[in-house]
């Protein structure tokens, strides 16, 4: 077993959660932002001031942030994929704040199974966490990772796959996607429309609903959702009900004034998403591709959309741009952004308010659509 693997189990094991390693039932780690003890959430404070990058931000978030650069990892822009894989993540620090300020931790809504997805030149992986209520059938959702399509993977996302499961009682399928640079665009794109053909053919066989079908994504996995969409509108398959994007890679242009305002920012900073550019296109003139650029997309006949945004993000005002923009093709769009927390902060629902604010405003919009 590897580093990684022994720091997710010791880890869980002093969370007291029951894992397996069994294939039928997947190793996550559990939190529940509807249960969090308040009382230790209220009084996680940050050790110093707010980061000059930051002034405004809460001070839960900050928590985060502390713990994050505690660990003294070295900039991920300055690392190889191989080694920034290896770098603490935002999850993490969130699970270390659980465990040192005894957080509450209960027990999961959901049971998990995994499946291999064939896909062009291959497999991927996919996780379906599916409620244990007990019904026959359930709503589908179809969740992508962040990460920059370079790092990331389904543990460092599992709070937000599970709190969509348990706050609107649907099976989620959080999809493993390629990551570049050992797969070049369009691969992470292709996979994720792959996966999403998979779930509407086989819904039956994960207890889902064929005509009940949403996507979700954060970050880079935001940019994939609405491929998603679009490919499905385009390939003339079922077009989903409604999808949730969240802080997405919406545009190529790393000068909009929140990049710039937010250019040295924690945990996603402008010379990142160069890193991150670099590594998953074959070559820079890819990123004015409207699969990337998604402000450049034909958007007219997309799902009702709902974008979150974070307001110490780079890539917030990529969100408000794809906002307005899918607005203008006739597509229906409820957006909200969060004051005071950073890119990252939707999977943080145990310990940051905004997030747990953040996760309810995307069960209720999906929970309206899918019913």
């Amino acid at each position: 077993m590897n580093n990684k693997l022994i720091k997710w189990s010791l880890a869980a094991c002093a969370l007291t959660l029951a894992l397996s390693c069994s294939k039928k039932n997947e190793s996550t780690h559990s939190f529940d932002p509807k249960s969090a003890d308040s009382t230790n959430v209220s009084s996680l404070k940050p050790t110093g001031g707010a980061p000059g990058w930051g002034k405004t931000i809460k001070p839960e978030m900050q928590a985060v942030m502390e713990k994050l650069a505690s660990y003294g990892d070295k900039p991920i822009e300055t690392l190889t994929p191989e080694e920034a894989r290896k770098n603490h993540t935002p999850t993490d620090a969130v699970m270390d704040l659980v465990k040192e300020n005894n957080i509450a931790v209960p027990a999961p809504k959901v049971d998990t199974t995994g499946v291999n997805i064939n896909v062009a030149g291959g497999k991927i992986h996919a996780r379906i966490y599916t409620p244990k209520t007990g019904k026959a059938s359930y709503p589908i959702i179809v969740y992508y990772h962040g990460g920059g399509f370079v790092i990331a993977d389904l543990d460092v996302y599992n709070a937000s796959a599970q709190g969509l499961a348990e706050q609107t009682e649907s099976v989620v399928v959080s999809v493993a996607y390629r990551l570049a640079p050992e797969n070049k665009f369009p691969t992470a794109h292709n996979d994720a429309f792959a996966a999403y053909e998979w779930v509407v053919k086989n819904a039956a066989t994960i207890k889902g609903d064929a005509k009940k079908i949403a996507v979700v994504g954060e970050s880079a996995g935001g940019n994939l959702a609405a491929n998603v969409s679009i490919m499905a509108r385009d390939k003339k398959i079922m077009i989903p009900l409604h999808q949730v994007l969240v802080y997405p890679i919406a545009q190529s242009h790393m000068n909009t004034a929140s990049y710039t305002k937010y250019a040295a920012a924690k945990p996603l900073n402008k010379p990142m998403m160069e890193w991150f550019t670099k590594h998953y296109l074959n070559n820079m003139t890819e990123a004015k591709d409207p699969r990337i650029s998604l402000v450049n997309a034909n958007l007219a006949g997309l799902p009702p959309t709902t974008i979150i945004t974070a307001e110490i993000d780079p890539l917030h005002d990529d969100g408000t741009m794809l906002a307005e923009k899918l607005s203008a093709a006739g597509v229906k769009v409820n957006s909200k952004n969060y004051d005071g927390v950073t890119h990252e902060f939707y999977g943080m629902a145990i310990v940051v308010p905004q997030a747990k604010e953040a996760q309810a405003y995307a069960a209720e919009q999906l929970t309206a659509a899918l019913k």
